[in-house]
């Protein structure tokens, strides 16, 4: 179900929205985190208690660990893990355990819970904390990956993501954090699978994941004025990847740019190239071009860091040259 509203909120704060919701709906939603609850006026602690909301030890295997055994008792957690490099130290409970218990007894056993992670946090981070890395993720069985690049999706696909029976992790941009949208009130949910035509066109697709939609819409905004009309799709999960919007559009416009915060071998976009170049071969007219960050850890000066990153003038340059107007260096 979901509402119109002209109401706006923060990225950050439609997450929140979110889980403040669920909690009130179902009882067996928990909320754990090193962050979480350790102020007795928390408004989750006001409303939920500390038996609900529970401040954890600064041990991500302890904290993700009581997170699966808890799912697997029949609550629904949230874990707010912080950082996606975080999750690096319990990596063995991420991707070889939770997900693989509905799988190893034959649907008996769920794992539903919720690991809460922000990346991509640039601005000058330097080298640990700036990372995008889910590409590690999206190809593990049984884990669900969220990358909501709006508030009112950073709302729905956490709703969405709480009453999955699945382990989701959710992947929140922190550069996203303060950006305002417009959010449905109450019950807002976003199906995982189904990817966003953000605007549509017809010359050239630009598929754009997280907070490099905001540099695909600026670009499809500024060769409007040319007269190249860009259709601009944001996936939204990644695990489940709806590859079927991205084939139909590349079947109209015959054009691919894929844009993606990681980098070129880590990322998102090798395997959307690669499923429109298996699937969708005969409809492309020109090669298809990803503008990602460079194979390297983020650097810590600004002009470096630009230097590495996806932006605006690089997907213009992209998106000219499979229109036939230029060539990418």
């Amino acid at each position: 179900m979901t509402s119109e509203t002209g109401r706006e909120l923060t990225y950050a704060a439609a997450i929140s929205e979110a889980i403040f919701q669920e909690m009130a709906r179902d009882e067996d939603v928990v909320f754990f985190g090193q962050s979480v609850g350790n102020n007795p006026e928390d408004p989750f602690v006001k409303a939920y208690g500390d038996g609900r909301v529970r401040v954890t030890p600064i041990s991500e295997t302890a904290e993700i660990g009581l997170a699966a055994g808890a799912a697997m008792a029949g609550k629904r957690p949230v874990v707010d893990c912080t950082m996606a490099e975080f999750l690096l130290v319990a990596m063995d409970q991420v991707v070889n355990e939770a997900n693989r218990f509905h799988y190893m007894t034959g649907g008996q056993v769920t794992a539903p819970l919720v690991l809460k992670a922000g990346y991509g946090f640039t601005a000058g981070w330097a080298g640990q904390h700036t990372g995008s890395i889910y590409g590690m993720f999206m190809g593990v069985p049984g884990l669900r990956v969220a990358l909501p690049a709006t508030p009112a999706d950073a709302k729905g696909l956490m709703a969405t993501a709480i009453r999955d029976d699945n382990p989701v992790l959710f992947l929140q941009h922190y550069l996203l954090t303060l950006e305002t949208g417009p959010v449905p009130e109450g019950e807002h949910l976003v199906p995982f699978g189904k990817a966003a035509i953000r605007r549509e066109g017809d010359d050239v697709t630009i598929v754009a994941t997280g907070w490099t939609l905001g540099h695909a819409l600026r670009v499809a905004e500024t060769l409007a004025a040319e007269g190249v009309s860009v259709e601009v799709i944001d996936p939204r999960t990644i695990n489940p990847l709806d590859t079927e919007t991205v084939l139909a559009s590349v079947a109209k416009t015959g054009r691919l740019v894929v844009v993606d915060q990681a980098t070129r071998h880590g990322g998102v976009s090798a395997v959307i190239a690669a499923e429109v170049a298996e699937h969708g071969f005969s409809s492309l007219r020109a090669p298809i071009v990803q503008v990602t960050a460079l194979d390297a850890s983020i650097p810590y000066a600004q002009a470096m860091e630009d230097f590495i990153l996806p932006d605006d003038e690089k997907v213009v340059a992209a998106v000219r040259q499979v229109l036939g107007a230029g060539v990418v260096a």
